[in-house]
């Protein structure tokens, strides 16, 4: 009896240790200059635009977004056929200060904020991720909305002038 006691209490304790562990969506470590200029390669080659999403593993509302993005399906397939996405670092460790400055100090914001590059790496938006928000999450259509209004076809003058 007590084996089966200690060993309930084992797999309690580590099904908690399990739980607090944070996602790693954003690494402190990472070169984010050199990784956003990959990104920027990828996007061109693919005909696509940048998605970076700053923020880091401490921010729920950055898991928030993330979790819902990826897990549903008509807003993830958007988001990967029109954007390169990358997760670049703000934390304690890593604060990206000459990163920020080069994107006009994004962080003003509050996080996530997402910053829009296009193929060639000139900053086309920064947005606010509270006017994405609804209730105690994001709002799928209001984040379909900034998706669609940043994508390579938004952006395209060819998408506004008439056919004869």
């Amino acid at each position: 009896m007590k084996k089966l006691l200690l060993i309930t209490l084992i797999s309690v304790f580590a099904l908690s240790v399990k739980a607090q562990e944070k996602p790693h969506l954003y690494n402190p470590s990472a070169d984010a200059k050199a990784e956003i200029s990959a990104a920027v390669k990828q996007a061109s080659a693919q005909h696509k635009n940048v998605l970076l999403q700053i923020g880091g593993n401490w921010c729920s509302w950055c898991i928030k977004f993330n979790n819902q993005v990826t897990q549903d399906s008509s807003l993830n397939t958007y988001m990967n056929n029109n954007y390169v996405v990358l997760h670049v670092n703000y934390s304690q460790e890593n604060t990206n200060d000459a990163l920020m400055t080069s994107l006009g100090y994004p962080q003003r914001f509050g996080f996530p904020v997402f910053i829009v590059l296009d193929s060639k790496g000139n900053r086309l938006h920064t947005q606010n991720s509270e006017y994405l928000e609804e209730g105690k999450g994001y709002s799928k259509d209001k984040v379909l909305e900034f998706f669609k209004g940043w994508s390579p076809a938004a952006l395209d003058p060819k998408s506004y002038t008439k056919t004869k």
